[in-house]
């Protein structure tokens, strides 16, 4: 049996466990959040480092990206570090793949026309694959970088300005306390709206769940929500605001939504001697092979 654990700045109240069969292989999957104590991280992984497949980083990432520039926080490298014998992947290496074909699929299997939606991404730093998809798929959509993650009243309209202002802005924030511009531990279950007009306009809600969850309004009839690591709990949650249906990029495994970094280290823990990073071409077969699909939840009329 192989075991992949996420160490996870997140709350320790979203914590879970679950058996799953993949790829030939059962697997134990656990996640365990430090309630953003970037320490007790370290600790887990050095207590651990060696004894498990994979491990997982959540709660954050270890890279946002610029175009075609990729800029690491210093925090999350710090903790990635500690994993001297097991390889420990953050998701962004599946994340690009994974979220860049929800559009298609969505718009295959479910005849949805993206061209007449609008979207709002609440960021999109860590996720260009879904945000050059949406793009290309003709949807008009509100970028929420400055909004949510700094906190700027600035709607962005365009991937290319995004692009030049991350690439200005990200050497330097990356260097700074995640918990700055990102909700840990606590934080993550704390909903405080902000700029609730994006979402009344917004046909479809996607990306980071913990941004959605902390800065949407209560009402949200009708939405379409793109994201994951998704609890039961959050489903509930979601369906007392009216969204209309859950589309999450991971497929769901013991009744919930992991993030892709369990998903990721799943998949490296099957490539024998993987070099971790490997290529994203690689990922994809990889996804094609297991059947990877994205998993499409009805929740209120």
């Amino acid at each position: 049996m192989k075991r992949v654990v996420s160490i996870s700045l997140g709350a320790s109240e979203r914590n879970g466990q679950a058996f799953h069969r993949f790829g030939g292989y059962d697997f134990t999957i656990e996640r365990i959040g430090t309630d953003g104590n970037q320490d007790k991280a370290i600790e887990l992984i050095h207590s651990l480092d060696g004894t498990v497949d994979a491990f997982g980083l959540g709660g954050t990432d270890l890279y946002i990206y610029a175009g075609k520039r990729r800029f690491m926080f210093r925090e999350s490298a710090r903790i990635a570090r500690a994993a001297k014998l097991t390889p420990l992947v953050d998701g962004s290496g599946v994340k690009n793949t994974l979220e860049r074909r929800v559009v298609d699929y969505l718009a295959k299997t479910l005849g949805i026309d993206f061209s007449s939606k609008k979207t709002l991404l609440v960021c999109a730093v860590d996720r260009f694959g879904l945000a050059d998809a949406l793009m290309r798929s003709g949807s008009k959509v509100v970028f929420g970088d400055l909004m949510f993650g700094l906190g700027i009243p600035v709607p962005l309209y365009s991937l290319d300005r995004l692009s030049q202002l991350a690439s200005v802005i990200a050497p330097v924030i990356t260097q700074l306390p995640i918990k700055w511009f990102y909700p840990t531990g606590a934080a993550q279950t704390k909903c405080s709206p902000k700029f609730s007009k994006y979402f009344h306009e917004a046909d479809i809600i996607a990306g980071d769940f913990h941004f959605i969850r902390r800065y949407a309004p209560r009402e949200l009839h009708g939405k379409m929500v793109v994201t994951n690591t998704v609890t039961k709990e959050d489903e509930i949650m979601l369906k007392e605001r009216g969204v209309h249906m859950l589309v999450t990029t991971t497929p769901e495994i013991g009744g919930r939504s992991f993030g892709t970094n369990i998903l990721e280290g799943m998949l490296i823990s099957l490539i024998q001697g993987a070099i971790n990073p490997i290529p994203s071409k690689e990922y994809e077969d990889l996804l094609d092979q297991y059947g990877v699909e994205p998993r499409v939840k009805r929740l209120a009329n």
